[in-house]
């Protein structure tokens, strides 16, 4: 098979998105999302409807050039949508979205940037053996943390856990109380690992874009505290992750030119 005929057959499976993308992109998992971020850049921003009722944007922030585009909930999503988006140019990726934190000093409404994540995603581990680290670029964390001071934004950056599941995957007990004996354990050892969070894409994201040379960070608003019980529906502090991403984005495309 021809090297040409190998490209064809990677990415390029959304055929509403322009054959040519910009650089910059942030990757949430809801569509919905995407219109919020849509809605914190300048005018003239022009929208997607992808398969499976999957949503992207292009458009520029503050002058820079930007996009996002859903990639749904998990890595096996995640990995089809970031595949296609680096096979037409993109290169810089923050995932954004909301998380779950397992620490005390977290408080619901902070954002938290993983600079590295524990790969329980279960699609990494089909790239790359399981000792290889799903790290964050670190000039997109920089980024992140310069656009969360900028913001005034209270944030905090370490290690997050990234799952193949919702439920029993974060240590939660599901339907008719069923709860494997292990999770007890899991939960205080990450804890005491000082690990902040729970999420479901992050460690895709930042395992293949290494894999593949590009850039990838992770922030996200805590709508969940896991040890209060708490559960934040804010739509405006949903949508602060979102504005650190597009500022992130800003930060990184002026230091590129």
């Amino acid at each position: 098979m021809s090297e040409e005929k190998k490209a064809s057959e990677v990415g390029h499976v959304e055929q509403n998105l322009p054959e040519k993308l910009n650089r910059y992109f942030l990757l949430p998992g809801d569509p919905n999302r995407v219109n919020v971020m849509a809605s914190q850049w300048d005018p003239g921003v022009e929208i997607y409807e992808l398969a499976r009722r999957e949503r992207a944007a292009q458009g520029t922030y503050k002058g820079s050039p930007i996009g996002a585009c859903a990639t749904g909930m998990g890595g096996g999503s995640t990995e089809i949508y970031l595949t296609d988006l680096i096979s037409r140019g993109a290169d810089t990726f923050i995932r954004v979205g909301t998380t779950g934190t397992i620490q005390e000093n977290v408080r619901i409404g902070d954002i938290i940037i993983n600079d590295a994540s524990i790969r329980l995603d279960g699609t990494s581990d089909l790239y790359v053996m399981k000792e290889f680290p799903a790290a964050a670029d670190w000039r997109v964390t920089a980024a992140l943390v310069e656009a969360c001071e900028k913001l005034g934004f209270r944030y905090h950056v370490g290690t997050g856990c990234t799952c193949s599941s919702f439920y029993t995957g974060q240590c939660r007990t599901t339907i008719g109380g069923y709860r494997p004996s292990h999770l007890d354990g899991l939960f205080k050892d990450l804890q005491q690992a000082g690990v902040l969070n729970f999420e479901m894409e992050a460690a895709t994201v930042m395992t293949l874009a290494r894999l593949f040379g590009k850039r990838a960070g992770m922030c996200a608003t805590v709508v969940a505290h896991r040890l209060t019980g708490e559960w934040l529906e804010d739509p405006e502090a949903e949508a602060r992750a979102c504005l650190a991403g597009a500022e992130a984005l800003h930060i990184l495309a002026e230091k590129d030119i």
